[in-house]
């Protein structure tokens, strides 16, 4: 990957932006490189498009969409802060971390990236040939579904179900056939949230949890969150479709209790969900301060 975008080669650009000036901040977004629809570049423009000043490019356990849509941002005007997506787990519950800004060659990042793909290739690979013994489901179908070089997962499974007709969207798909209980589920094993945290700080970038009132609210359910925060958490989705008002409330009564700072996004995949772009958003205050924390990568600035 390009080395210029290094936060060291590039601080004083960052620190003297005003990230008032620059337009709303959509600091959650998935392209085709993990489980949404558009390319990279796609993305970024629409972003821009719709009207949004930031956006963050945060893809499921990989940078590969980091150099396009680095291009795209040059091209439309807009600030882009790269990132990723981790996926964590809490005993059965899937947890999900932002990491902005982080050195993407840093050693720790791409030894859990690599194995992390190598594994969710072997589970999508099992849960294809399950699913293919009751209904007409093979591994070309999925491959037909995800871009070059993308890691599977249950979101090709699911479009691949789509194209064959045999659910009628995403969701029924993730409801019945891909739920954990649906009979052809298999688990992997994920990091804990805070070994995600640490990876993400050992890379100079900052953290954020991801909707935390979603999947099941294990987070909530469990108060975990000042463990979190103990870790190194830095912040915490609030403003986020799956977060109800009672989850808002509470975690806006958490953040300012444990010091945190307070996202907010759209968690945008294109046509894989109904969630749009700028739909909810973060202060740009914030954006200041997730860039003025980060030491492993600069952002993106409008030339």
């Amino acid at each position: 990957m390009e080395r210029d975008g290094r936060a060291s080669a590039g601080a004083a650009g960052p620190a003297a932006f005003d990230w008032t000036a620059a337009g709303p901040a959509d600091l959650h977004v998935h392209s085709r490189e993990s489980d949404g629809t558009d390319a990279p570049g796609d993305v970024v423009r629409a972003a821009a498009a719709a009207g949004l000043g930031v956006v963050a490019l945060t893809d499921h356990d990989t940078v590969s969409g980091w150099v396009e849509a680095t291009e795209a941002a040059h091209a439309s005007g807009i600030a882009l802060l790269p990132g990723v997506e981790f996926s964590s787990q809490i005993g059965p519950a899937s947890v999900h971390v932002l990491g902005y800004l982080l050195d993407p060659e840093s050693a720790a990042f791409m030894g859990e990236r690599e194995r992390i793909r190598a594994e969710r290739i072997t589970r999508a690979e099992r849960m294809v040939h399950a699913i293919g013994r009751d209904y007409p489901l093979t591994w070309q179908h999925v491959e037909q579904h995800s871009a070059p070089g993308a890691t599977i997962g249950r979101p090709h499974i699911a479009d691949a179900l789509v194209s064959l007709g045999i659910v009628t969207d995403r969701s029924a798909a993730f409801e019945g056939i891909l739920h954990w209980q649906g009979g052809y589920y298999t688990p992997h094993r994920a990091p804990a949230p805070e070994e995600a945290i640490a990876i993400i700080r050992e890379a100079g970038g900052v953290s954020v949890l991801a909707h935390p009132g979603g999947r099941g609210r294990p987070v909530l359910r469990m108060g975990v969150l000042g463990d979190l925060v103990a870790a190194g958490l830095d912040g915490v989705e609030v403003w986020h479709r799956d977060n109800d008002e009672r989850d808002r409330r509470r975690l806006l009564a958490d953040a300012d209790r444990l010091d945190l700072l307070v996202t907010g996004s759209s968690d945008y995949h294109g046509s894989g969900k109904p969630n749009r772009l700028g739909e909810h958003t973060t202060d740009a205050a914030v954006v200041a301060e997730i860039v003025r924390r980060a030491t492993g990568w600069a952002p993106v600035l409008p030339v």
